[in-house]
C-alpha cells in the first residue's frame, strides 16, 4: 500500500554537460551568496529524508566534497542524460530502502517549498504512483517523484530501446501533472545561458511572490 509518509530520497541530477553554460560546471555558478547546487539543497533538505547528487561520473572535485552529500555516477555509461541520473537514482534508493525518489535539476534555483508534498499527495491518486509538475501550461518532466519500482521499466527503455526522453517514458503511465500557478516568477525556471543566470538573479532580486 502507497503511504503518504514514505521516506523520499531527494536526488539532484548535475550530470549535464553544459554546452550552453560554457562548460560542465554550472552547478558551482555563484547564486545568492551561495553555488547554484547549495541553492537546491536549501530548498531539498527540507522536504527529503535524505540527498543524493548525481553525476555522469564519478569525478566531484572539491565542490561536493564540501557538500557531505553521497555522489553517483551514472548506471548508463556514455552521457545518457537525466534518464540514466534517475535511473542511477532509484537503484541506489531502493537499496537504502527508500520506496521513491525527488528529481530535482540542479539549475533550477526557485523550486517550491511544498514540491514534495503536493508530488506525493497527486502521486497516491494515480495507478502507478508517478507525479510530475507543471506550471505555465508545461510539463517539467525531470521535476518528478519516481517509485523505485519503475528501475527495471526504465533501465530496458534506456539500454534495449535507446529512449532518452524523460517525458516519453512517463507517458507511458498514469502520471499526475501537478500546476504551479505563478505571476512573475516560474518555480521551475531553469538556468541554461548565461543569460538565463542573469535573469534568475534579477528574479532573485525582487524577492518571494505574494
Amino acid at each position: 500500500m502507497r503511504d503518504e509518509n514514505t521516506p523520499i530520497l531527494g536526488l539532484i541530477l548535475a550530470g549535464g554537460l553544459s554546452r550552453r553554460m560554457g562548460g560542465p560546471q554550472k552547478f558551482s555558478a555563484p547564486f545568492g551568496g551561495v553555488s547554484l547546487i547549495e541553492k537546491v539543497i536549501s530548498v531539498a533538505w527540507n522536504q527529503c529524508d535524505a540527498l543524493a547528487v548525481n553525476l555522469y561520473e564519478a569525478t566531484p572535485g572539491a565542490v561536493f566534497a564540501d557538500l557531505g552529500l553521497p555522489v553517483l555516477a551514472d548506471a548508463i555509461p556514455g552521457h545518457a542524460g537525466p534518464m540514466a541520473g534517475v535511473l542511477t537514482g532509484l537503484d541506489y534508493a531502493a537499496q537504502k530502502g527508500f520506496t521513491h525518489i525527488l528529481s530535482l535539476p540542479c539549475d533550477c534555483p526557485f523550486l517550491p517549498a511544498d514540491l514534495a508534498a503536493r508530488l506525493r499527495k497527486a502521486s497516491l491518486e494515480t495507478r502507478d504512483g508517478l507525479a510530475q509538475a507543471a506550471s505555465g501550461g508545461r510539463s517539467h518532466p525531470v521535476v518528478a517523484l519516481w517509485p523505485t519500482r519503475l528501475r527495471d521499466d526504465l533501465r530496458r527503455a534506456l539500454i534495449d530501446e535507446g529512449l532518452r526522453k524523460v517525458g516519453q517514458f512517463q507517458q507511458r503511465y498514469d502520471v499526475a501533472a501537478v500546476e504551479w500557478n505563478f505571476r512573475t516568477r516560474d518555480p521551475f525556471f531553469n538556468i541554461n545561458t548565461p543569460d538565463d543566470l542573469l535573469r534568475a538573479q534579477e528574479l532573485l532580486a525582487l524577492g518571494e511572490e505574494d
